[in-house]
């Protein structure tokens, strides 16, 4: 696990090949994903390392349903009872009323090269025994719910990578979270740079190229990406979005 403070009030952890973000106005913390599970202990130790205690998460926003960033919600239910928000259409995905996520069949064609064969390791240790892993307090975060918040966020529809996916942005220190839909790295990809995932994982890659071009032109100075580093950004400067393999 890696912490890194990229604006006053954010906070991005590293956890296994994914990241999620803590955002602390003194009092309370919200929560943007969630990792493996995983990385279940460490989303709530990194919550005590800023600062915290656990009981201090006001609210965890979902981006979207995979595996890699609902993992710590569980125990985060367990400890607080807090809400899980989400988009309208990815809160049926949360609930698993349906299921877009990579399928065992395409993980294992990951095995045909080195860089697959890691990356397929590091999931199958993060996700044993939890496949059939949901959110079933998932809902619906309206406007004023999630300007209420913790870091106060607006919610920007991202559909592709899932069919409700869904970007946070942060306006008072313009600092967008993009979950899936807009990444930096990833294991699997060649390219370090703002980029849209491999293939495999995208529902409707089209759908994902064309959001991600959008999310690179919302107002703001710093992106936060379910995969890869954080990265500045000019809002007055095209952000050139890479299409991945």
């Amino acid at each position: 696990m890696k912490i890194d403070q990229v604006s006053d009030s954010v906070y991005v952890v590293a956890g296994t090949n994914v990241n999620w973000a803590l955002v602390s106005d003194g009092s309370g913390v919200t929560v943007v994903d969630a990792g493996y599970p995983a990385d279940s202990d460490a989303l709530l130790d990194s919550v005590r390392q800023i600062g915290h205690s656990v009981t201090d998460v006001a609210a965890v926003l979902l981006t979207h349903a995979h595996l890699d960033h609902i993992g710590a919600i569980p125990a985060l239910v367990e400890q607080v009872g807090m809400p899980v928000y989400t988009g309208a259409e990815e809160v049926r995905h949360a609930k698993r009323e349906y299921l877009q996520q990579i399928t065992p069949a395409a993980m294992i064609r990951q095995l045909s090269n080195a860089r697959g064969r890691r990356w397929v390791t590091h999931t199958v240790r993060a996700i044993i025994g939890h496949i059939g892993m949901s959110v079933p307090s998932a809902t619906v975060g309206d406007e004023a719910a999630l300007a209420a918040l913790p870091g106060g966020f607006a919610l920007v529809p991202s559909p592709g990578h899932t069919s409700g996916h869904t970007a946070y942005l942060m306006p008072s220190e313009q600092v967008l979270f993009t979950g899936d839909a807009l990444v930096t790295g990833h294991p699997l990809a060649e390219y370090v740079g703002p980029q849209v995932l491999p293939a495999v994982f995208n529902h409707d890659e089209d759908m994902t190229l064309r959001t991600a071009r959008q999310l690179a032109a919302q107002p703001a100075r710093v992106v936060v990406p379910g995969h890869g580093l954080p990265t500045e950004h000019d809002p007055g400067t095209p952000l050139i979005v890479h299409h991945g393999r």
